[in-house]
C-alpha cells in the first residue's frame, strides 16, 4: 500500500493567520470554527446556523492550486480541521494593523453603516475582503455574489453594498498585509508538502489525509466504509445537524490530481474534486446555461467548498448538477483500486441513498459531451428563495429540432423522484412530432407517467407537478420566441 515518501505523518500543518500551526490531537469530525472559537479563543468567527448558510463563521482559506496562491471564503462551521493540511486559514483577527488600526474593509463598514447588532459583521467583512483582493474596485454584481452566502437580519443590505463600493478609498488591495505576503506565504505551503501520507487517530476513530490518488485507492480499497470528504459541505451538516458519527474519514479536498478539467472530442473532462468555482467559468464559457445554475448554488463560501464530483457521488434526489448532466449525456468514472469503469451518469443512481458504487469504489471524473451547435439546452431551477436556498424542482432540457421536427430529446428532474430521473415519456411524447403548442402541451399530460413528486417542507406534490410541467412550456416559448397564452391545466397528482 502506498504512503507516500516514508511513514505516514501523524499531524496536519497549516498556517493560521501569520503562525505555523502543527495538530496531532484532534478527532476525524472536529470543525475549523470549534477549534477556532474553543481551543484558539478567537470569537471573531461566531456560530449562526452550523449549516454554511448564514456565513456569520467566514474566513479565508489559502490554497496552493495550478494558478497558485488563491484565497478563497469558506464556511468554518462545515470546514473539517483534516481538511486544512497544507493551507492558509485567516480570520477576521489577522485584519488588525500593526498600530491597531482597522482594516480598510472595516473602517468602510463603521463609515457607512453597515453594521447594527454585529453578530453577523465579520463574516460580511471577511467576504468582502476576499472580493477586495480579487478585484478592488467590484460590480455591484460581483459585490452581490460574493455576499450571497452572507444573511443580516438587522441592517439591509443598501449600507454593506455602499461600504463594499468604498472599500478601495481607504486603502490599496495590492499593499494589504495577504498581497505583500503572498511570495513568503507561498514558500512556507511549499515546505509543508512532503509527500506523506497523513494519519491521526487509531482504530475507527481515525482521520488520514491521502499522498496521491493512487494512494487514496489504497486507502479506500482497504476501508471502503470510510467517509469521503472533499467539500463537506454535505458531510458537515451530517455532524453538525445529524450527530453522525463519520468516522474513519478520508480527506481528499487536497488531492491535485482529482482537480482538473480537460476538454478533448467535444467532451470535457471534470475531476471529481473540481469545485463549483473552479468549474464555474469553463463550463458557462462551454455551456452557458450551467453558469447561471452554479451562481445558484449556495453562497460563494459554499461554491468554494463543494465539489461537482462530491455533488453526485452524495446521490441526493435535489442535487442541482446531476439533471443537467443527465440531460447532456454525460458519463462517470469510477475507481476501485487500480481499476475503472465508466457507466452512463443516469444509472448511477439506483433508488433514493443508492447508487451504483461497489465498496470501496469512488468518483474520479465526470465526461460531459458538448451540446451540438443547433440543439437548445436549458436548465430551470425553482427555490423558495432566488439565492443560496436548496432546489423544490430542477428541471433540464437538451433537444433538437431539425426541419421543425422534435429530432432528440433528452430531458431530466431533479426534486421530483428519489433520484435524479430522466422523463422518458415525455420525450417519447415529443420525438418525431412537430415542435409546436399542441405538441407540448400532449407531453405535458406524459409527466404523470414520469414522476409522483412528494409534498415537503420545500414544496407541496401538486406543486411539483405543475412546476416540471411548466418548465417545459418555459422551455418551448423560449426555444421559439413565442409568447403565445396557454390555458392552465389541472392534473391529478397520484
Amino acid at each position: 500500500m502506498s504512503q507516500g515518501a516514508g511513514w505516514p505523518r501523524r499531524e496536519i500543518r497549516f498556517l493560521l493567520n501569520g503562525e505555523a500551526v502543527a495538530l496531532a490531537d484532534l478527532r476525524p469530525h472536529e470543525t475549523l470554527l470549534d477549534w477556532l472559537r474553543l481551543r484558539r479563543s478567537l470569537y471573531g468567527t461566531k456560530e449562526g446556523c452550523a449549516e454554511g448558510d448564514c456565513g456569520a463563521c467566514t474566513v479565508l482559506v489559502g490554497r496552493l492550486g495550478a494558478e497558485g496562491l488563491v484565497y478563497e471564503s469558506v464556511n468554518a462551521c462545515i470546514r473539517f480541521l483534516g481538511s486544512l493540511d497544507g493551507c492558509h486559514v485567516v480570520t477576521v483577527e489577522h485584519l488588525k494593523g500593526a498600530d491597531g488600526a482597522l482594516h480598510p474593509v472595516q473602517q468602510a463598514m463603521v463609515d457607512f453603516h453597515g453594521s447594527q447588532c454585529g453578530f453577523c459583521t465579520p463574516g460580511f467583512v471577511m467576504s468582502l475582503y476576499g472580493l477586495w483582493m480579487r478585484e478592488p474596485r467590484p460590480s455591484d454584481a460581483r459585490i452581490e455574489k460574493a455576499l450571497q452566502g452572507n444573511l443580516c437580519r438587522c441592517t439591509g443590505y443598501e449600507a454593506i453594498m455602499r461600504a463594499a463600493r468604498a472599500v478601495s478609498t481607504y486603502g490599496e488591495a495590492g499593499r494589504d498585509p495577504l498581497a505583500a505576503e503572498r511570495a513568503d506565504v507561498t514558500k512556507r505551503l511549499t515546505a509543508m508538502r512532503d509527500g506523506r501520507r497523513v494519519e491521526i487517530g487509531e482504530g475507527r476513530e481515525r482521520l488520514v489525509v491521502p499522498a496521491s490518488l493512487d494512494d487514496f485507492a489504497a486507502i479506500m480499497e482497504a476501508e471502503p466504509k470510510a467517509t469521503i470528504v472533499a467539500g463537506s459541505t454535505d458531510v458537515g451538516l451530517w455532524v453538525t445537524k445529524m450527530m453522525r458519527d463519520i468516522a474513519p474519514v478520508v480527506f481528499i479536498g487536497g488531492l491535485q490530481e482529482l482537480q482538473a478539467i480537460s476538454e478533448a472530442d467535444g467532451v470535457v473532462t471534470i475531476g471529481a474534486g473540481v469545485t463549483y468555482t473552479d468549474a464555474r467559468d469553463h463550463l458557462a464559457a462551454r455551456i452557458p446555461a450551467l453558469g447561471p445554475l452554479i451562481d445558484r448554488i449556495g453562497g460563494e463560501q459554499v461554491r468554494n467548498m463543494g465539489t461537482i464530483g462530491g455533488n453526485i457521488a452524495n446521490g441526493s434526489p435535489i442535487g442541482d448538477t446531476p439533471p443537467p448532466l443527465i440531460a447532456l449525456g454525460a458519463s462517470l468514472t469510477l475507481r476501485k483500486g487500480g481499476q475503472r469503469r465508466t457507466i452512463a451518469l443516469e444509472d448511477f443512481f439506483i433508488a433514493y441513498g443508492r447508487q451504483d458504487r461497489q465498496p470501496g469504489e469512488f468518483v474520479e471524473a465526470v465526461h460531459v459531451p458538448l451540446p451540438e451547435r443547433h440543439a437548445h439546452f436549458a436548465v430551470y431551477k425553482v427555490s423558495k428563495r432566488r439565492d443560496e436556498d436548496i432546489t423544490a424542482a430542477l428541471g433540464a432540457f437538451h433537444l433538437t429540432v431539425e426541419d421543425g421536427i422534435v429530432a432528440s430529446a433528452r430531458i431530466a428532474y431533479g426534486g421530483m423522484a428519489a433520484t435524479p430521473k430522466r422523463a422518458r415519456a415525455v420525450e417519447a411524447a415529443l420525438l418525431g412530432k412537430p415542435w409546436t403548442p399542441e405538441t407540448v402541451e400532449a407531453a405535458q399530460a406524459a409527466y404523470a407517467q414520469d414522476y409522483q413528486p412528494l409534498t415537503d417542507m420545500r414544496a407541496s406534490a401538486e406543486y411539483r407537478a405543475l412546476a416540471a410541467r411548466n418548465l417545459l412550456l418555459r422551455f418551448y416559448m423560449e426555444t421559439t420566441g413565442t409568447a403565445r397564452p396557454f390555458a392552465v391545466k389541472r392534473y391529478e397528482v397520484a
